[in-house]
């Protein structure tokens, strides 16, 4: 009997999950048509504007470590490197983006992720540890 009730239930359920529901259109948000279709693309920069976004762009040369290539704005969409994201990488070695240092003058500067030392550290260290735990392993087992 319990099992004839249980049943019915679900039948009940099932069929109430398609019965069909008449969309309300209610909630739905009516906005109105622009004035003017010539502000697309925003509002002309004064040159002000542009002098002062300009000064927050290194105006130098950034050189990738890894391959030696120089970016070029015009190559990579018209965008200061600066304004590259994360996901940015070496058109010539894939390299990320991190390897990329400033260019000034014949030198170039240090990369974005403060050059190869934390690598090499990391790299001594994790052989020092091997072989301080070789020796252990050695004279314990």
């Amino acid at each position: 009997m319990k099992f004839l009730v249980l049943l019915a239930l679900l039948i009940a359920a099932s069929t109430e999950a398609f019965s069909t529901v008449k969309p309300s259109f209610s909630k739905i948000a009516v906005t109105t048509p622009s004035t003017t279709s010539l502000n697309v693309f925003g509002n002309r920069k004064s040159a002000a504007q542009k002098s002062a976004e300009e000064d927050k762009y290194w105006q130098g040369e950034w050189v990738c470590k890894d391959c030696g290539y120089i970016y070029q704005r015009a190559e990579c969409a018209g965008m200061y490197f600066e304004e590259q994201g994360p996901g940015f990488r070496c058109p010539q070695c894939s390299g990320p983006r991190r390897r990329y240092a400033k260019k000034v003058g014949d030198k170039v500067g240090t990369t974005l992720d403060g050059g190869d030392a934390p690598i090499l550290l990391f790299s001594i260290g994790g052989m020092l540890a091997t072989i301080a735990f070789g020796i252990w392993a050695v004279d314990n087992l």
